[in-house]
Order: structure tokens, then sequence, then C-alpha cells
């Protein structure tokens, strides 16, 4: 069966068309329905955004917003999506120590997941926290002013988790 928004999602997207009179406006939060449906943002839910919006909309734009913002993972990830900014300010910082330290404590490298799917790292650019970095954001929390040894924490007590 073709991918469709689930039930919550459904009821999200018809409180949104309202709300945004220009429909290419909707892109932008059915993107975030479909991530939070599938965990990622993939043709075929890019392909059923482009329908239900539907005209003047096309696929082409859905994709082109899609691809441009960093924020809709384009394949799955794991459970903590360990995003670090590799901006100039973050870099001067020590980003790039924080991003070595990481990978080499889950034994992957940057773009990659752990094989039990638990961990994604990625480094990104500008998580707009410049002057508290090194700055990751693991899932939907920033983590600022990183040191190694805050990071090993953040990630021991992450592995706790189930």
């Amino acid at each position: 069966m073709a991918y469709q928004f689930s039930q919550d999602s459904e009821k999200r997207f018809q409180r949104l068309i309202p709300q945004f009179p220009s429909k290419r406006s909707l892109i932008l939060p059915c993107l975030f329905l479909l991530q939070a449906d599938k965990g990622f943002v993939d043709q075929e839910g890019m392909s059923y955004i482009a329908e239900r919006i539907g005209a003047p909309v096309s696929l082409a734009q859905v994709h082109g917003v899609a691809t441009f913002y960093t924020m809709y993972n384009k394949k799955p990830v794991g459970k903590f999506h360990i995003q670090i900014c590799g901006n100039i300010s973050c870099y001067l910082s020590g980003s790039d120590s924080i991003t070595e330290h990481v990978c080499s404590k889950l034994g992957i490298e940057a773009g990659e997941t752990t094989k039990d799917k638990k961990f994604t790292v990625d480094e990104v650019q500008c998580l707009g926290a410049c002057e508290f970095g090194p700055v990751a954001q693991i899932n939907d929390k920033y983590y600022e002013n990183l040191t190694p040894e805050i990071i090993e924490n953040i990630l021991s007590e992450l592995d706790k988790q189930v």
C-alpha cells in the first residue's frame, strides 16, 4: 500500500489547510508530518505530499524544499540523531574534536548509523547557537559548550535509554 498520513497526521493536515491560504506554504509543515510518521522524508512521501496539496504545487517543488533544508532526514536515522555543527564558529571552538570523539566512541563515521540503529551522527551547518559552540542537536534537544567529557556523559546517558 502506498504511503498515507497516519490518523494523527491527517487530522493535523486538515487543520493546516485553512491556516495556509497559499498552498506552497503547506510544504514545510507537511514534510514535518511525513517525517513524524516515517522518521525520514523519502520519494514516496514527497509524491504523496505533492498530490495531497495539489496544483500548483509539484513534486519538484516539494523535493526542492525537502532537499534544501537539513532539518529533514533523507534516510532513516537512529533513535538518537546526533547533529554536530561544523560551521566556522563551532569549528574554531573545537567541533571537529567533538565529532571525532563521538564517532570513535560509537565506532562509526559521520553520516553513518550504528548497527543497533541507536545512534546516527551527522555534521551539519549552523545550528544557530554560534556563541555557545561547539554545539550539537540530539533529536530535538540542543547541547552547548561541548567538551569531550561532556559529550561522553551525554552518550552514556543516552545509551542507558531503551
